[in-house]
């Protein structure tokens, strides 16, 4: 199985830049917990967004993350539970072609894919991955010239 550490999909020849086109319901976490995702843990602490995906995955991010990334579908307040829209916001991905593995973020939870899943980098540390189907159904390829 692959590992991998501090790498940066935006210097990959292989990675390209996509955006999610998505809306998900979240839950606000009221107290400190674990989720397991397809892709492994996922801890979460009290205000953090518990997300289930349109394809039905599940997936946490921490509440300072949450606010750049998504936005409530009208009439939905921010912070209350409910629909939200994924924020058009590029981020780096490769298709890896055989296990792998790689944390979150330095000391973070460990997400393992498999063979065809996506590696996404949101930020210079800041990794997440998606099971290919899930990544087919809610990204989108960015044209080259668009910037990040």
């Amino acid at each position: 199985m692959l590992h991998f550490s501090r790498i940066d999909l935006s210097c990959d020849p292989l990675a390209g830049r996509y955006v999610k086109e998505e809306t998900v319901s979240v839950a606000f976490a009221r107290e400190a917990g674990e989720l397991i995702s397809l892709e492994g843990p996922n801890r979460y602490a009290p205000g953090d967004a518990i997300i289930t995906g349109s394809t039905g995955s599940r997936w946490v991010v921490s509440h300072d993350r949450f606010v750049l990334k998504y936005d409530p579908v009208a009439p939905l307040q921010a912070g209350k539970d409910g629909a939200y829209r994924a924020k058009p916001v590029p981020v780096f991905a490769r298709q890896i072609h055989e296990p792998f593995s790689i944390a979150r973020s330095a000391g973070g939870d460990v997400l393992q894919g498999k063979a065809q899943d996506w590696l996404l980098q949101y930020a210079p540390g800041d990794y997440g991955l998606a099971e290919n189907q899930r990544f087919v159904q809610v990204y989108r390829r960015l044209p080259e010239s668009d910037g990040v």
